[in-house]
Parts: structure tokens; C-alpha cells; sequence
């Protein structure tokens, strides 16, 4: 989901910057502490502990050898964000970001909440468990080393600017054991981003919010968990448009139902000061499994 970046994403890779129209800034992208400024202007508030909102939708297909894509699931889902600003013992200007996330899955017709699912290939009913993660929180972003690896890119005289993000991820799989080095098993997948904005009002002012930002995310991952699907080959792809949102009252239903209800700790960030490790959907349903193996 969007918050994954965080933390990971950037300093990894970002666009090349192309020429294009001059434009009165405020805001230089060749300048790192600027270029933080704008990267901070994407994900969240300027102003430390104001709540800004993020929602997405699209879907969910299987990708399986000698068989054609399945659409198996529409999702929506909100991330609830704030940023604190820094300064490291250096001087240097940075600001940290904390989150929750939440997604739904939905019927790929109807777009019904799903509660539980019919396997394809096993024939299995089993239970839909939605992503749940808090906290999703970065590392400190600082100006020295951050800000110098930042960069954007517009087209020609357009007023958009594009910040694109390419995260492939491998680790030992929180389900796994301790051997996997051996047999394998470890988490493999890759996260994509790609954020736009108005480049004139983006670039405006340092201290000042933007209003419309637009994100584009796509995701190859294994099978989840809740699926069952053991060894089979395979692999998962979503692809799911997503802008900020003023108020989390304003995300679509039926997640905004679900996040009134099941979900109200959503609604706010975590605390700013936040030191909590963070979560994902494969170890919350590590958790699960713990927590049903514990009961008599």
C-alpha cells in the first residue's frame, strides 16, 4: 500500500528530471532541503501533526502459469497520516512520517464486502482477513541525505510533476521459518509508485499544503496468507488509482462504513513520538495464527 514506501522507498530510486517551462517558485528541486520540502508536500502535512487522508481502489488478479489472469478481487483502502518535523544532530533539516492503513476486499461484480472467499483452485471456503497495519511509520527523511537523492520529473510545458518510486522487496517471510535460506520461502514482491501534482502550486511555497494529489500503485506479491494457496505457483497483482482525501468521512463505501465501525482507530495517526515496530498483512496474520494456537 501507499505507507510501504516509507522508510524504504526513497533514496532507492526517483525519476530523471526533465526540462520544461520556468514557473515562480519558492521551491527549488535541485536544492535537497527544498526537495525534501516537496517530497514531505506529497506524502503529508507541512504543518507537524495535522491528519491527511489517502484513498484507493482498484483490483486484484491471480497470475498463474498456463492459465489465463483472474480477477479475483476489487479493494478499497485509507492510509491516516502525519509528519513531525526534525532536525539531526548535524543541523540538518528532516521530518518523519507517521501512518495506518486499511483495505477491504470487495466481490470483483458487485464490489459486496467479502467475508469469506471460494478458492478457485482448492475448492476451499476461508476467511477474508482485510490489511489492518498500525503502525506503518518511516525512518527520519533528513535534507543531507534524502533531500540529495530526490528528484522529479514534468514533460515539456505541462504543469505536472511526477515523483516515481520502484520498491522491490525480498526478506525472510514473517510466516517462514528459520531455514529459509535453505529451502527458500522468503518474501518476495515489488511495490509502485508513481505521485502528481500541479508543479506551479507544488512548487509555490514551502509552507503550504497542496490540495490534489493523484498516485498511481501497482503490486506483484505472493498469494496472501488468508488465501490457503500453500506451494502453489503463482502470484498476485493489484493495480489501484488513489488522491488525498480532506476528511476520512469522504473515502467511498462500503470501507467508509467499515472504518466508522470495525475500524475506528483509523480515523487518527499514530502518536507523532510513535515507537512502535511496524506491521504488515503477513505478520498481523502470524499474530492470528498465534493467537489461535494459544487457545485450549
Amino acid at each position: 500500500m501507499l505507507s510501504k514506501l516509507l522508510g524504504v522507498a526513497v533514496g532507492l530510486w526517483a525519476a530523471t528530471t526533465c526540462s520544461g517551462t520556468a514557473i515562480a517558485t519558492s521551491l527549488n528541486p535541485d536544492r535537497p532541503e527544498d526537495a525534501l520540502q516537496i517530497f514531505r508536500k506529497l506524502l503529508c502535512s507541512v504543518e507537524d501533526g495535522k491528519a491527511m487522508y489517502f484513498v484507493w481502489q482498484g483490483k486484484v488478479f491471480s497470475r498463474q502459469p498456463g492459465e489465463s489472469d483472474r480477477h479475483l478481487f476489487n479493494v478499497q483502502g485509507m492510509s491516516t497520516r502525519a509528519c513531525t518535523s526534525l532536525t539531526s544532530e548535524t543541523g540538518a533539516a528532516g521530518f518523519r512520517q507517521v501512518t495506518r492503513e486499511v483495505m477491504i476486499y470487495l466481490d470483483p461484480e458487485t464490489n459486496a464486502l467479502l467475508t469469506t472467499w471460494e478458492n478457485p483452485w482448492t475448492g476451499e471456503t476461508t476467511t477474508v482477513h482485510p490489511v489492518a497495519n498500525d503502525p506503518v511509520n518511516s525512518s527520519p527523511f533528513w535534507a543531507d541525505t534524502t533531500g540529495q537523492r530526490l528528484q522529479f520529473q514534468h514533460f515539456g510545458d505541462t504543469d505536472l510533476l511526477f515523483f516515481t518510486v520502484t520498491l522491490p522487496l525480498f526478506y525472510p517471510n514473517p510466516l517462514g521459518g528459520d531455514h529459509q535460506d535453505y529451502v527458500g520461502g522468503h518474501y518476495h514482491a515489488m511495490e509502485m509508485f508513481t505521485f502528481a501534482a500541479q508543479r506551479s502550486r507544488l512548487l509555490a511555497s514551502a509552507d503550504q499544503d497542496i490540495d490534489d494529489v493523484a498516485v498511481s500503485w501497482s503490486r506483484i506479491s505472493p498469494w496472501l496468507p488468508w488465501m490457503r494457496m500453500g506451494g502453489r505457483p503463482g502470484e498476485l497483482v493489484v493495480h489501484a488509482a488513489s488522491t488525498r482525501l480532506a476528511t476520512w468521512q469522504q473515502v467511498p463505501e462500503p470501507l467508509r462504513s467499515q472504518v466508522a465501525g470495525e475500524f475506528a482507530l483509523y480515523q487518527n495517526p499514530p502518536a507523532l513520538d510513535d515507537t512502535r515496530p511496524n506491521q504488515t498483512t503477513w505478520t498481523n496474520f502470524r499474530d492470528y495464527l498465534e493467537t489461535l494456537d494459544s487457545q485450549p
